[in-house]
């Protein structure tokens, strides 16, 4: 036992000391660039007593980002289109249930009233889950939440599983209700570890992985749906309770990843955790710009909780961080892209696809914007927020307006509906290539550790709401809008593009620190660079 124990690499002191160590060379060597004259593999050993290779870091990050999708925004898009393909048997069990109850049949409008409750439930959840996620965030960390945000997925799928034998519809509104709270923290949560855990180079792709996941879902939803598969009248229970099989594989492979390093030193105030991370990120080379950075984050913090909600409003620093978080958050949810997936069956069935084709012309909106998100992570790093945001709105308002001559003259020239199809598939691409992963980065990099956690929670009411709303009110808008019905989300797209391109700063390539530094200029013209600015204001409480 003892022997054991000397064998150990790496004690607690030991580790502070190579903290220390690291740290006096960032300050004497590399205070602002890491890539200049970062640390070498042989200078910083591994707490782990073995060393790290480059190639094998690049795989935990990339294991730490599958681990957080799959059971993070995955989910959510997953849940958002499987209800789609058994409509009509969860309609006809939840009329023979009530009969089978009462002796006779429940009427027709009960019965959609039903089904809308079913629907309408899941962005309820959604809500109550983004009011949950800063308070998980903040007092068990990034990864724990996560992983005890799983609990909601295992007992929707119960539910989901046993309610054709049990005989109750009111068990699938309660798994529909708990799979949206489980799709409110992690659309919240898994944006926030994954920003906080990537190197400032790569924090634009690594985030944007979480529309990938999302896209993914939503394709492999619509897969899974099919009537082949388990969209069949007697599968759907099972197809419901799917969504336990990426939970499964995220309890399984996320408690073997590290948490987020800027949680473990700025929020705990542990160094020996943070530095074990680091390592397991990142490797042993190269850390001393970054642990400069965190240092000097902790080292700016007066000792303050983290921000409520409400208290972002209210402060001046955070106006433009709140304005932009409210403009291009609700844009994203307003600019029409729920309209054209709702818009997409009909146009396929006036372009003459079979109907018993349609399923699969469905899933091919699903991969254009699968496809959009993967380009955009790709060229993030390179061209920057700012240009993705704006060029995505301006392409969807290019493809809206043409999408709406082709409504107003489909009957005029028998070759508008494939335009009309043509031009569904170009705005979902434009959507994906910008706002579908750009938006959710606004929260990680515009706000200070204070105050993250309560920006996410603000970003996903407004999100949520706003998908119930487009949701109650898009039937009553093409009613009454008929083939005009887009006009409003192209004016919303316009706005947008305007907003960002006047108001919005690119964080392309930059610290923490530096953007907090532009934005506190830009929130207070009058102010000039000052040593009296420390950077942001950290958290060293875990109270929300």
């Amino acid at each position: 036992m003892t022997s054991h124990r000397r064998r150990q690499p790496q004690s607690h002191g030991n580790l502070l000391s190579q903290w220390n160590s690291a740290l006096h060379a960032a300050r004497m060597e590399c205070p602002r660039d890491s890539s200049e004259k970062g640390l070498l593999d042989s200078d910083l050993p591994s707490p782990y007593g073995f060393r790290l290779g480059r190639k094998f870091q690049g795989w935990v990050l990339l294991l730490t980002i599958c681990a957080a999708g799959i059971g993070g925004t995955f989910q959510f898009g997953y849940n958002l289109s499987i209800i789609n393909a058994p409509t009509l048997y969860i309609q006809e069990f939840t009329n023979e249930t009530w009969q089978m109850r009462t002796g006779r049949p429940l009427p027709d409008h009960l019965v959609l009233l039903v089904w809308s409750l079913i629907v309408s439930l899941y962005p309820l959840g959604g809500l109550l889950g983004a009011l949950l996620a800063g308070p998980l965030a903040i007092t068990l960390g990034r990864k724990k939440s996560l992983l005890v945000n799983n609990i909601f997925v295992v007992a929707a799928a119960t539910l989901f599983g046993f309610s054709r034998r049990a005989g109750s519809f009111e068990m699938v509104m309660l798994g529909r209700l708990l799979v949206g709270v489980s799709a409110g923290v992690s659309m919240n949560v898994q944006p926030m570890y994954l920003g906080e855990s990537a190197p400032k180079e790569l924090r634009g792709a690594v985030a944007m992985t979480s529309a990938i996941f999302t896209a993914l879902g939503i394709v492999m939803g619509q897969v899974v749906g099919l009537r082949e598969l388990l969209g069949g009248p007697q599968a759907w229970p099972l197809l419901l309770a799917s969504c336990l099989v990426p939970g499964v594989l995220q309890l399984a492979s996320l408690p073997l990843l590290p948490e987020s390093p800027r949680y473990l030193l700025i929020d705990r105030g542990d160094s020996e955790a943070c530095l074990a991370a680091l390592q397991r990120l990142r490797g042993p080379a190269d850390l001393a710009g970054e642990l400069a950075e965190l240092e000097q984050e902790r080292a700016a913090c007066g000792g303050r909780r983290a921000r409520r909600p409400w208290e972002l409003f209210g402060d001046r620093a955070l106006r433009r961080q709140v304005a932009s978080l409210v403009v291009l958050g609700g844009a994203m949810e307003l600019c029409g892209n729920d309209a054209v997936y709702s818009y997409a069956s009909a146009m396929f069935v006036q372009a003459r696809i079979p109907p018993e084709k349609v399923q699969y012309a469905v899933i091919g909106t699903g991969g254009c914007e699968l496809l959009a998100t993967l380009v955009s992570c790709v060229v993030i790093e390179r061209v920057g927020r700012r240009v993705l945001l704006m060029g995505g709105y301006c392409l969807m308002t290019c493809w809206g307006s043409v999408f709406t001559a082709a409504l107003c003259l489909q009957s005029s020239f028998p070759w508008m509906p494939y335009l009309a199809m043509s031009c569904i598939f170009a705005f979902i691409l434009s959507f994906g290539i910008g706002p579908a992963g750009v938006t959710g980065i606004l929260a990680t990099e515009l706000f200070d550790q204070t105050a993250r956690p309560a920006a996410y929670m603000v970003c996903g009411v407004l999100m949520w709401t706003m998908l119930f709303l487009v949701g109650l009110g898009f039937p009553f808008i093409m009613e009454g809008l008929s083939h005009f019905l887009y006009v409003p989300f192209l004016c919303v797209c316009v706005c947008a593009a305007v907003y960002t391109f006047f108001f919005l700063p690119e964080t392309k390539g930059k610290t923490f620190l530096e953007i907090s530094e532009e934005l506190y200029r830009l929130n207070f013209p009058g102010w000039s660079q000052s040593p009296m600015w420390r950077g942001p204001e950290v958290v060293q409480s875990t109270e929300l």
